[in-house]
């Protein structure tokens, strides 16, 4: 059982990227076995938010289409959204406080805090995630 983070979904989409083929060939994989994979709302927007923005891509997708993508893989039956549970507050807080005056890891700690809660093996092409005890996350495509 996974939890996918944005990157993953990005180079899978976008075929500018030289990630793109083992990327889209992974999670389609994922999204075709019979494993759940987690798609949690925070990278299903992010993806949305990246794709669709014209400082990062010369022809972006519009918000529309990124949306269209995003349910067709919420479509998918191994797919289900992780949702904080009764200890995200704490395992939220304890990974934070480990980051101490590291604002950019706010977003993965609260990824991390969801696959922790959860159990699930967080996957990314971020070796920030690294930094959170407690968490199995691994590269995908290394």
């Amino acid at each position: 059982m996974i939890l996918v983070d944005a990157n993953l979904m990005v180079y899978a989409h976008v075929s500018g990227f030289p990630q793109h083929k083992a990327a889209h060939a992974w999670l389609d994989g994922r999204l075709n076995g019979s494993s759940s994979v987690g798609l949690p709302w925070p990278s299903l927007l992010a993806f949305v938010r990246l794709v669709s923005n014209p400082r990062i891509f010369t022809r972006p997708a519009s918000v529309a289409g990124a949306w269209r993508q995003v349910e067709e893989w919420l479509d998918c039956s191994p797919v289900w959204i992780p949702q904080p549970t009764e200890r995200h507050r704490e395992v939220l807080g304890s990974l934070l406080e480990k980051q101490a005056n590291k604002a950019h890891l706010v977003p993965d700690a609260h990824l991390a805090a969801l696959a922790v809660e959860h159990g699930l093996t967080l996957c990314s092409l971020d070796g920030d995630f690294a930094r959170f005890p407690g968490l199995r996350w691994e590269n995908p495509l290394s």
